[in-house]
Formats: structure tokens, sequence, C-alpha cells
């Protein structure tokens, strides 16, 4: 097969086979100030993280059908600052409720009775229910046409429910976690099944071949 050209798709159908086909996606749920200091919230699946060192982050920020940009764009591109918080499965049905099309200037925070906290580094509020937040300011932002931009943005301070984080070890408590991924269209995954696969050198790699144990067999194991 020759497979699917992209050159002769039409942007709509680009977009129901990338979302179809990379998933399952982690979503940023972004919270950003406007000019009135009212507090907006929105989903993002077109999102993850880029770099530790610097820690950075990067989003997929899309436009109006007018190419307008829309709330969280037009507000980071004034003060540089937001929120990203990680969805578990009780934070889901609320999320969903912040992709509800609310006019421009009404806050989703307010709407959906979502409580929020200060932050530390920026003026932007967090959830309180989120199971992790991080506040961030932009880094960079690059503009792919009228209507797409990426924005890499620089963690400054991470927060996590208590229970979450091993600080010890650095370990997070995926039991606890429960994230939820995005498929697409209505669709969504729990993270409740997972198996481990041990990374191996080379030599460990060779010497398990010459053994005659294959590749090997993913454990039954959560990490």
């Amino acid at each position: 097969m020759s497979g699917i050209s992209f050159r002769e798709l039409d942007p709509h159908d680009r977009y129901k086979l990338l979302c179809g086909v990379v998933v399952p996606r982690p979503i940023a749920l972004v919270t950003t100030l406007d000019d009135n200091g009212k507090v907006n919230a929105a989903p993002f699946s077109f999102f993850n993280v880029f770099s530790e060192d610097p820690p950075l982050v990067v989003l997929g920020l899309q436009h109006k059908p007018d190419l307008s940009p829309k709330d969280t764009t037009r507000n980071i591109h004034r003060s540089g600052q937001f929120v990203i918080h990680m969805v578990d499965e009780a934070l889901a049905a609320a999320m969903n409720d912040c992709a509800i099309d609310f006019p421009s200037g009404n806050s989703e925070v307010e709407a959906t009775g979502l409580a929020t906290l200060p932050s530390v580094d920026v003026a932007v509020p967090r959830l309180a229910a989120a199971p992790f937040a991080l506040e961030c300011r932009q880094h960079v932002a690059l503009a792919f046409g009228p209507g797409r931009e990426l924005l890499v943005g620089e963690v400054l301070r991470l927060h996590a429910r208590d229970g979450l984080i091993d600080q010890a070890r650095m370990h997070v408590d995926l039991e606890i976690y429960r994230p939820i991924g995005r498929l697409f269209g209505n669709l969504y995954a729990a993270q409740r099944d997972t198996f481990a696969l041990t990374r191996e050198s080379h030599a460990q790699w060779l010497a398990r071949i010459k053994a005659g144990n294959g590749a090997g067999e993913p454990s039954n194991e959560s990490q």
C-alpha cells in the first residue's frame, strides 16, 4: 500500500486521522487571566512535555474559525502566564464542561463552580481539584499558518495533591493519580491497566539474545 497522502486530504480529514492514530494523548486543562481579571479555563489535548533542562511543555493552540485567537491564546500573549492542570478521572466531567463554547469574557471556572487556589510564581490562579498543576510562563510562541500556534512554556513550579508524589524518590503513584487520556470524538481512556518493559543495555540485550531468550514478553507488573 502507498498509504494516505495528506496533501490530498482536507484539513478536517487530516484532523480526524491524526487524532485517531496518535492516542492516548495527555490533556492540559489551562487556566489564564483575561484583561478583566476573570479566570478562563480550557482543555487542550495537543499537549506534551518537551524538555527537563530547561523544563518545557508544549501546547498546540487553535484559533477560531474566523482566525481570531481564542481566549487562552490571547490571554497568554498578553501576560505570558498560564497554569496547566493534569486531568484525572475525578476532574474529567468538569474538564469537558470547560470545553463548552462560552461567550468570550465568561469565566468557565465560575460557570462550572471550580474552586481556585493562588499560585506562587504567576498571577493566574490554579484549580484546587486538579491532581497536578504546573505554573508556567511563555518561553516562545511559533505561528504555523493563520490558525495554528505552537506555544512552548517554561514550568516554574509544580503543585501536587497530597499523597501523589514520593518526594524521596520523586515517583508518582499512578494508583492514586488515575489520569485520563484523550482519544478522539467523545472518547477518553482511563490508565488503570499498566505493564512494565525493562529497558536493557546493549550488552544485556546481546547476552539475552545469545542465550536464546528472544525479545522477551511484557510483564503484568504496574510501575
